[in-house]
């Protein structure tokens, strides 16, 4: 079956009434975005789903239905957008959060001297060998390197949360050993 003769026919349609509501649209689009950027995205996603419709023989109506499914999908767009922003940034904020909270009550002496802190030394390096390469790599980046997490998942090619949750595994991992060897009173 060849669709090219009625891909053309909806192209042809399609243009000049876009052309004629398409500053409208962007202007809704905008209002219910955060950005121009937003908007643009939430405009296009709005009119490649009544393309498909429209394609596929589904949508029912014509164009002047056209321009209240636009309307309709701009704002289901821009609350799903908005969704999915608020949740990237609490994640983000967790890590962040997280950033600040672990580490903080365990010693990590590595670099410095001293025999009272020898043995704590001695089993955090052993840790950090035991530890699989993808954990031990972010910690080291993390406490020792002083890269934020962002850096280190730009550098090892993982996401930000990639890096920020392999460094809370490691992190933990690394206080289960100190509690073990505090328990068989290693330390």
């Amino acid at each position: 079956m060849n669709l090219a003769p009625q891909q053309n026919k909806n192209s042809s349609q399609f243009r000049p009434w876009l052309e004629k509501h398409g500053s409208k649209f962007l202007l809704f689009a905008r209002q219910q975005t955060r950005s121009i950027a937003d908007a643009e995205d939430v405009l296009q996603d709005a009119l490649v789903k009544l393309a498909r419709k429209v394609e596929e023989g589904s949508f029912v109506g014509g164009q002047d239905a056209w321009i209240a499914f636009i309307y309709t999908q701009i704002r289901r767009e821009a609350i799903d957008l908005g969704r999915k922003d608020d949740r990237r940034r609490k994640r983000e904020e967790n890590v962040i959060k997280d950033d600040r909270s672990l580490g903080r009550d365990i010693e990590m002496p590595l670099f410095e001297g001293g025999t009272s802190q020898e043995e704590t030394r001695q089993i955090l390096i052993e840790g950090m060998k035991t530890l699989p390469t993808k954990f031990s790599e972010v910690i080291s980046m993390k406490l020792w390197g002083e890269r934020t997490f962002a850096e280190i998942g730009e550098v090892l090619e993982i996401s930000l949360n990639t890096a920020a949750s392999r460094y809370r595994y490691g992190i933990e991992a690394l206080r289960k050993q100190l509690a073990t060897a505090r328990l068989n009173d290693d330390i």
